[in-house]
């Protein structure tokens, strides 16, 4: 299947990044980042969560960020949703006129890691997601069905596809507008790619279906474009490739948890096989530096330490060296 463009690339710094780190940021900062981000050329952005504060100290400001943010006509502002109790919350944003676009719900498609990440089966996650997502559709706000460990669960091993098909159809049936496919502990490879996501397009033609990749073992930004070699045409990714599991003080299911496909090294290699996405890659890689300023630390970009490859005498990126290097 050819390639659909343009990519629709949801920026996740500010929500799946910063959930995995143990340093608090401020409301300031991440507004700031949100709206680098935007003005980069991201068309979607995952600003917050609306997880508990006490659980989720990182995201505790989730009101307040949504509040302070400059929104620009046409970008969409995506919060993760993971309960009644948070859309209660959302739902007060939304009629005070600084809510979101876009909320994700998830469920995981292996029962058990459902049951460990969320303590619920999957039939009453389902009950749960179908009135939040009934309350969603009345205020306007668009819903991202998530089925999490697609590829394979730390706890649980390998999924079949008909798991993963349950829970698609649930988010389906119930009016999901786009189904993200997540490879939460970051298990895939291309070849199951293309043999997973293949099977469910056929299962759901017609849907829209989002690449979420964890970079834990480095194969990230390969899987992304497996899926969109396919045919998809969203994609999320995070500055720096930080992300992954919460830093809630849970058990680690896997070693070598953390980590989303990073922005940096994704979008400017779509952008050098000529794929359109929209993005500034000069501006993503400023950002990429000042997240590394915000956080006091190196991240995994590599194309924020060598820039966009040169094609003529001179390049209009900024030296390599300008990079901020991690703390002694």
């Amino acid at each position: 299947m050819a390639i659909r463009e343009p990519i629709v690339a949801c920026e996740c710094w500010a929500r799946d990044g910063l959930q995995s780190m143990p340093v608090l940021v401020s409301t300031e900062h991440k507004v700031e980042m949100i709206e680098r981000v935007v003005e980069a050329g991201f068309p979607k952005v995952e600003v917050t969560s609306f997880s508990h504060p006490k659980l989720l100290p990182q995201f505790a400001d989730a009101a307040e960020v949504l509040r302070r943010l400059k929104r620009k006509p046409g970008a969409s502002y995506v919060v993760l949703m993971p309960n009644t109790r948070g859309f209660d919350r959302l739902e007060v944003c939304q009629k005070e006129g600084y809510g979101a676009d876009e909320i994700i719900l998830m469920i995981s498609s292996s029962q058990r890691h459902n049951l460990l990440n969320f303590r619920m089966d999957h039939a009453e996650a389902m009950r749960e997601h179908a009135a939040i997502m009934k309350r969603a559709h009345a205020l306007g706000i668009r819903v991202i069905g998530c089925a999490g460990t697609v590829y394979g669960c730390p706890v649980g091993g390998d999924i079949p596809t008909s798991e993963v098909a349950k829970v698609v159809r649930f988010y389906l049936e119930e009016g999901a507008q786009t189904i993200m496919l997540g490879d939460t502990t970051g298990v895939a490879n291309p070849r199951l790619v293309r043999e997973r996501v293949g099977e469910l397009m056929a299962l759901f033609p017609g849907t829209e279906f989002i690449a979420h990749f964890h970079d834990t073992r480095g194969s990230g930004v390969a899987n992304s474009l497996a899926m969109v070699e396919l045919g998809v045409r969203y994609v999320d990714c995070s500055i720096g490739a930080i992300g992954g599991q919460p830093a809630t003080g849970a058990a680690k299911y896997s070693a070598g948890y953390t980590g989303n496909t990073c922005s940096e090294d994704l979008m400017a290699m779509l952008a050098e096989m000529g794929v359109q996405t929209g993005i500034d890659v000069e501006k993503l890689i400023d950002a990429g530096r000042r997240a590394e300023e915000i956080l006091g630390e190196r991240l995994r970009s590599n194309v924020i330490r060598c820039g966009p490859v040169i094609h003529g005498e001179s390049s209009p990126h900024k030296e390599p060296g300008k990079a901020v290097q991690p703390p002694a």
